[in-house]
């Protein structure tokens, strides 16, 4: 989360080559030429053009979510996004890139995709659509649909929801993490501080102990000095009231697991009219439906355990997916197998039905809903919205603010 709401076009962006655990080396390229070998790496250059197009701003997009959120860096590496498809997309160091994809990439790699309302690019997730499935883009549905004449825009809200806008002449500059780069304590004033309110308040709502700010003044005052003790009480950070880098880092992390989160709720509808009760073992190498409700439930819990890894809702139980089981059966002191047996299950969904009475049904997280009569309470909607994942700033918008951003169709 930057310490300014609109996103920014990175000028440089650093790829790890490899899984985020492996060792590998990282290599640092501009941006344009970041996505022109995803693109050549992903895609075929003798695709229709909106199917290029609409690929390449899906591309542009997913990075651009790393970049915004500190994804990496918030969990403690040095690199921005990795080459690997389990995790992120497809870069290969070196490789060929072709002319066509190199021409769209320089016209269009300030755009990028978000949600109406929503600061934050779009964590535009794809998949090639044969030999694996998402909820994302299918490239070669992409390809198909541009055959049928439909233009880039109309593939993108085919796949993504009509729910969908495009940013256009997003500024270009280095990146600049958010830590303010000295530590935030009580008496600190300035947009820092108001930063770090609001990651609190949005944090607040899906950890209740912690306590939420009013008002969002940019004061570091005693009330924001509690909030921090209680975060590092939690996360068995050193107690000190003092946001310090560690400290930083972990609400970056926590922030953004929980737009992550918000991701999920909207997917988890998917999964309403299917049976939780336990049906059969799960284990490497099964496919199906049960192993996409196993992966949604495990996601769900990988923003609220911290042991346990995020993973991709595919359907298909590979090693990602094992690592997620194994860390679930280690936190809960079961035998760590990697299989879900029944005794998993239950933990696995005791855990996620405690999440859902908590947080996931709560109308301050998800969604908001304005009464149809009565008056609304001014502080109620101002701590609702200071809590919105990347909507809002944490101060009012009034007369005379700007904007650049602007938003145009792509043919």
């Amino acid at each position: 989360m930057p310490t300014e709401v609109r996103p920014y076009i990175p000028q440089q962006i650093t790829v790890h080559l490899g899984s985020p655990n492996q060792a590998a080396e990282n290599v640092t390229v501009s941006f344009p030429d970041y996505v022109k070998n995803v693109a050549s790496s992903e895609i075929y250059p003798t695709w229709e053009p909106s199917a290029i197009r609409a690929n390449i701003l899906a591309i542009i997009s997913f990075a651009l979510n790393r970049v915004y959120t500190e994804y990496y860096p918030s969990r403690g590496f040095p690199f921005n996004i990795t080459s690997s498809t389990a995790y992120d997309q497809k870069f290969i160091k070196g490789r060929n890139i072709f002319d066509n994809i190199s021409t769209l990439v320089d016209d269009l790699f300030t755009t990028y995709l978000r949600r109406p309302g929503f600061a934050e690019p779009l964590a535009a997730s794809f998949c090639n659509g044969t030999t694996s499935t998402c909820d994302g883009l299918s490239q070669w549905g992409s390809e198909s649909m541009a055959q049928q004449g439909y233009d880039s825009v109309a593939i993108l809200r085919h796949y993504y929801g009509e729910n969908l806008e495009l940013v256009a002449n997003a500024p270009i500059q280095d990146i600049q993490y958010s830590y303010p780069g000295v530590p935030l304590r009580l008496g600190d004033v300035g947009p820092e501080v108001r930063v770090a309110q609001v990651m609190i308040n949005r944090i607040s709502v899906a950890y209740p102990a912690i306590p939420r700010l009013w008002p969002v003044d940019g004061i570091f005052g005693s009330d924001t000095e509690d909030a921090v003790r209680e975060i590092q009480h939690v996360f068995n950070l050193a107690v000190d009231g003092v946001i310090g880098k560690s400290t930083w880092y972990m609400m970056v992390h926590l922030y953004t697991g929980i737009l992550r989160l918000s991701e999920l709720v909207s997917l988890g509808q998917t999964f309403f009219y299917l049976d939780f009760d336990y049906q059969q073992a799960l284990q490497l190498g099964q496919r199906g439906e049960s192993v996409s409700l196993l992966q949604y439930l495990l996601a769900i819990l990988a923003q609220f355990y911290l042991t346990i890894p995020d993973l991709t809702v595919d359907g298909i139980f590979g090693q990602e997916t094992q690592a997620a089981v194994l860390a679930l059966q280690m936190d809960a002191g079961l035998p760590q197998t990697g299989v879900v047996d029944e005794q998993t299950w239950d933990v696995i969904v005791d855990r996620f039905l405690g999440i859902d009475r908590m947080v996931l049904s709560n109308s301050q997280f998800f969604p908001y809903q304005s009464p149809s009569s009565g008056s609304v309470d001014p502080q109620d909607l101002y701590d609702y919205l200071a809590a919105s994942p990347g909507q809002f700033p944490g101060f009012p918008l009034q007369l005379g603010d700007t904007d650049q951003a602007q938003e145009r169709s792509v043919p």
